[in-house]
């Protein structure tokens, strides 16, 4: 895997067509060629999300705010030249888990005016909620890979948790502040006009090439101060 950071990271997004408000914390890509996969990480700290409304749910209406809301971000990408999306529908509905306080779901996006047989981009979320807020990994696939996908980011997944302080257990009633939204809007208008959809069909070989290219820099640099350090700090050994 390989993590391009936030600065980096928001240039492409915006080069995909999304409005960026914030820098999100980064990318990760893994894979290369065909197994190539990418997920966009981003924290937004609008406060704390109440989930009591996860018990009522349908998942027909949050499709129809998710559409609702696509349209309206459609605007800005109108705007800017951008191919607009169509919402295709759920692959896996909204599942959200009490007791890790994480929701996932998986949607099937497409260009606007694609033939039906161009295979169908995927966004896969998955939200953690904390105290103060959400992080956001949104991984993109395609219809033919998204299982494998799904298997090759888990780590990164796994890899998340929130210090002590900043769990969404640690929430106080009388002084924190509570998000102007709940869970149902995340996953509905939230998600699609605070943190957008991404669409793949037709760019999919370009827009890897993009992060393999700054993904490789970042690192270069990274290792570039790693060696200058030791060649600075520590004596030669025997090989």
């Amino acid at each position: 895997m390989a993590f391009v950071p936030a600065a980096q990271a928001a240039r492409i997004l915006r080069a995909w067509g999304n409005k960026v408000d914030s820098d999100p914390v980064g990318l990760i890509a893994g894979g290369q060629g065909d197994a190539a996969w990418t997920m966009i990480v981003r924290f937004v700290k609008d406060g704390y999300i109440k989930d009591d409304d996860a018990r009522d749910w349908n998942a027909d209406d949050l499709l129809k705010s998710l559409r609702d809301g696509t349209e309206a971000a459609n605007e800005d990408r109108r705007a800017r030249g951008f191919p607009e999306l169509d919402v295709v529908g759920w692959i896996a509905p909204p599942a959200y888990d009490a007791g890790t306080h994480r929701l996932v779901s998986s949607l099937a996006v497409r260009e606007k005016a694609t033939p039906d047989s161009q295979v169908q981009s995927v966004n896969y979320f998955t939200y953690a909620l904390g105290r103060n807020g959400y992080f956001s990994f949104d991984l993109l696939s395609d219809r033919n890979k998204i299982a494998s996908d799904q298997m090759a980011a888990a780590p990164a997944l796994d890899g998340l948790g929130y210090d002590e302080g900043h769990r969404y257990s640690d929430f106080v009633a009388s002084s924190d502040h509570v998000a102007a939204y709940g869970l149902a809007a995340l996953v509905g208008v939230v998600a699609a006009k605070k943190l957008g959809l991404l669409a793949l069909a037709g760019l999919f070989a370009m827009k890897f090439a993009k992060i393999g290219v700054v993904a490789l820099a970042a690192a270069g640099g990274i290792f570039a101060r790693v060696f200058r350090r030791k060649g600075r700090g520590q004596p030669s050994g025997p090989a």
